[in-house]
């Protein structure tokens, strides 16, 4: 990997290592897919901003341009099945969906864990990571589908262990795993991982000015044609995203339960600049650790602003707050708390599962995460100047 970063610097191959390009992205994915269909084609705007400031401002490697080269190309071969599977199966859109238990937390408050003791019920549906990447069938036969599916999702996880085998102790991503549905919204590039993997001040700033209704839709379209197969009735998505747009989750999720967790922010800051700081370094060298901090305290703040505003005009039955040192004291009770709000059962059968889940994700089986939050050139006044609102509103101690 250094010898082909060194071959980039050299300024050779361009065809290689030069600026993305969104037509030479968009004919390869159609190409990939054997597909042309972009349906009006409103993603290309978001798109076209992506590009420009990741060529204008991510100072990716010569293997961070392979990297988002092929992870845009493979967000658009997934839009464009997703149009051509909607087109042949529009009966999809009319599945109905009980209720969407919605994990909205901050980064690093326990989310993960609890989107997999939610999981774990027979009713419940979770987005697997091999399904995130594909989330329509590709082949025709549904066990040949699942298998080829899987093995692009083994393949990318191997890679990701390659390339940064620490980040696992950070964040584990495992291919047969509830993940984050927020990789839907990448592939119509409405999504904040983008600024989480890659420096994109510009993209970043322009997200937040645009109406998120119609990414939203397309999220809430993606959860009806993922449903159906094995009797589940409601699903459980999480992302810190969320916490941002609300607004738009009570008007087009209906049925939606959001769930918060809360955890000291002077600890779960700097383990998010941690994670995000581990993440670019898997396309650039530049990695600027005030920076990237200096972005995302200004974004958690923003999104954590918004969430409770939205609250404060919200049904109080739609929401849930769940503490992220209860959840580890007693995780059985957190869990039975949130399937009542949802309409859950939490029998014998439920609890042996949600336990045995449990114990299949103990903390610190891919190694203890270590961080410090001096390198991001914030003191613990600093995030308790910013974001001491929230730990006030909602009571968190000091951990």
């Amino acid at each position: 990997m250094r010898l082909l970063n060194a071959v980039g610097r050299a300024g050779m191959p361009k065809q290689l290592f030069g600026d993305l390009d969104i037509g030479h992205l968009l004919n390869r994915a159609r190409a990939k897919s054997g597909l042309t269909d972009l349906g009006d084609e409103w993603i290309l705007d978001p798109l076209s901003v992506l590009i420009d400031s990741i060529n204008k401002e991510a100072e990716l490697h010569a293997l961070g341009k392979i990297i988002q080269a092929r992870r845009i190309e493979d967000a658009l071969v997934a839009h464009l099945r997703v149009r051509d599977y909607l087109a042949r199966q529009p009966e999809a859109l009319e599945t109905q969906i009980d209720r969407v238990i919605v994990i909205a937390g901050l980064q690093r408050t326990g989310t993960t864990t609890l989107q997999r003791l939610i999981a774990s019920h027979e009713r419940v549906r979770a987005m697997r990571a091999w399904e995130a990447m594909n989330p329509v069938p590709i082949l025709r036969t549904a066990d040949e589908d699942r298998v080829m599916r899987i093995k692009h999702a083994q393949r990318a996880e191997r890679m990701l262990k390659i390339l940064s085998p620490d980040f696992f102790a950070v964040h584990p991503v495992e291919y047969d795993a509830p993940e984050e549905d927020v990789l839907l919204l990448d592939h119509c590039f409405m999504s904040t991982s983008w600024e989480a993997l890659l420096h994109v001040p510009s993209y970043a700033k322009w997200l937040e000015s645009q109406d998120h209704a119609r990414a939203y839709a397309y999220l809430r379209d993606l959860l009806k044609v993922m449903l159906p197969g094995r009797g589940e009735t409601h699903w459980v998505i999480k992302s810190p995203h969320h916490a941002e747009y609300l607004d738009l989750i009570l008007k087009l999720f209906p049925e939606a339960l959001v769930v918060m967790t809360h955890r000291d922010p002077l600890v779960a800051t700097p383990s998010f600049f941690s994670m995000v700081a581990h993440g670019r370094g898997l396309s650039s060298d530049a990695v600027n650790p005030q920076a990237l901090a200096s972005h995302w305290l200004a974004k958690i703040e923003r999104l954590m602003r918004r969430s409770m505003a939205v609250r404060q005009g919200a049904n109080a039955d739609r929401f849930i707050d769940v503490s992220y040192y209860d959840l580890l004291k007693d995780p059985m009770h957190e869990l039975e708390r949130v399937y009542a709000q949802a309409g859950l059962d939490f029998d014998n059968n439920a609890r042996n599962t949600a336990e045995a889940t449990a114990k299949a994700n103990t903390q610190y089986r891919y190694g203890r995460h270590r961080y410090a939050l001096s390198p991001f050139g914030l003191t613990r006044d600093d995030l308790e100047h910013r974001l001491g609102f929230y730990r006030r509103a909602f009571a968190i101690p000091y951990e």
